[in-house]
């Protein structure tokens, strides 16, 4: 029985997706629940496996476009496995194949006038190598690219639509100096074209604005260094990080000025009265940003295990588009990167985004004598439409002094019964 295997919606809202890799080759014998293709498509990269087990026919290209319920590929049910690593039946007939001409051109050995024509025939192959197709020839002007310095891989050498679209005209940079001079053109996932899109979105549709402040990480390191080995042996190895802290100081400062924690919708703002914070993670494909719902009801334990949880989804490609849908506002922590300072993108339709930065020890006036503390930088990025100045720079301090007091106004001056130890 020939099973057609038909692209599964990955989630509301979207009706196509991207073939970025094919795990398996035409003709494979697949097993049931084997993941055989890795799927692209505009929030998050999936894999799609196999419904039944049997010989897969692939149905199309990687780089493809598909719809949602489209065919993808045929799996044949009544395809036998192969034993010992035995090639699948499809392969076996095309090498057989071959065998099978050579035995009727074997005849035909001792005549090679038949054969000379084939191997005269320059006039067809002049003719048409290095010719552009019309859509090539279209492509190459647009691109300003001679043809001459194009190589065709038609029929002939003729220069097809192809060859001209992976053309590139390198421009004269002065005397070559034998180094590597190489380039590569790869196309975009889909994922990371959404990406590209909505930042350039942002950046156009929105009035962003960034205020800067900074933040003296002593309070917090004295706080980590003297509980986080209860901590992580209370809670089964989970760390106690800066991210909870962050986290906790956001709640925190959204409840004080609620307008950071609402979005444009129109002529409509739309206020929240619970905060789901997007993280903001490096995965293998790229950005992701999870979200950790009902921040305001975490525990330092709860915030920490649920950033784990979502940042080994994304580590290992298991995120989902459930996972990264929806938030209220958004934190990233470019100083794992060694960032110092940044303006961080609004992530629409959010309204804000914290930027966390790298902690640098500085000297800083403290009572007015000069010491040397670990110092942060912080950025809060906002859409200006709807967050005046006074929110802004009202929340920046509210986030700031979350952090430089923590025991007095994240933790109710208890840190064992806020770290649950």
């Amino acid at each position: 029985m020939i099973l057609e295997m038909k692209v599964p919606s990955p989630g509301e809202s979207i009706t196509e997706v991207e073939i970025a890799t094919w795990l398996v080759k035409d003709g494979d014998y697949v097993e049931k629940d084997q993941a055989i293709a890795e799927v692209d498509s505009d929030k998050a990269t999936l894999e799609l496996p196999a419904e039944v087990a049997g010989i897969i026919t692939l149905k199309a290209e990687e780089g493809d476009a598909v719809k949602v319920g489209q065919v993808v590929c045929l799996i044949d049910t009544d395809g036998a496995k192969p034993d010992g690593g035995a090639a699948p039946a499809k392969e076996e007939k095309k090498e057989e194949a071959p065998k099978a001409e050579e035995k009727k051109e074997a005849p035909q050995a001792d005549a090679p006038k038949a054969e000379a024509p084939k191997q005269e025939a320059p006039a067809e192959k002049s003719y048409a190598s290095g010719t552009p197709s019309p859509a090539a020839r279209k492509i190459l002007d647009e691109k300003s690219i001679d043809a001459a310095t194009v190589s065709g891989t038609g029929k002939g050498g003729r220069i097809t639509k192809d060859d001209a679209v992976n053309a590139n005209q390198v421009p004269s940079m002065g005397t070559p100096t034998g180094g590597n001079r190489s380039s590569e053109r790869t196309k975009l996932s889909m994922l990371r074209r959404k990406v590209a899109e909505r930042l350039v979105a942002a950046k156009n549709e929105t009035a962003m604005l960034t205020t800067f402040n900074e933040v003296n990480m002593t309070p917090i390191n004295n706080i980590r260094n003297e509980y986080k080995d209860a901590f992580k042996a209370k809670h089964g190895g989970l760390g106690l990080g800066y991210m909870s802290f962050f986290t906790k100081a956001v709640v925190r400062a959204l409840q004080l000025f609620p307008d950071v924690n609402s979005m444009m919708d129109g002529d409509y703002k739309v206020a929240y009265d619970f905060v789901d914070v997007s993280i903001a993670v490096s995965g293998p494909k790229g950005l992701m940003v999870p979200v950790v719902r009902n921040a305001e009801t975490l525990t330092f334990r709860g915030i920490e295990a649920e950033i784990k949880r979502l940042a080994l989804r994304a580590r290992d490609g298991q995120i989902t588009v459930d996972d990264m849908t929806g938030g209220t506002f958004t934190i990233t922590n470019g100083g794992v990167f060694g960032s110092m300072l940044s303006t961080p993108i609004i992530n629409p339709p959010q309204s804000g985004i914290l930027g966390m930065h790298n902690i640098i020890e500085r000297p800083i006036a403290v009572n007015g004598k000069v010491e040397i503390h670990p110092m942060m930088y912080v950025a809060l990025s906002y859409d200006h439409r709807i967050i005046d100045g006074r929110e802004s720079v009202g929340f920046l301090v509210a986030v700031k002094e979350g952090l430089e007091k923590p025991l007095e106004l994240l933790m109710d001056n208890n840190p064992k019964k806020a770290l649950e130890l």
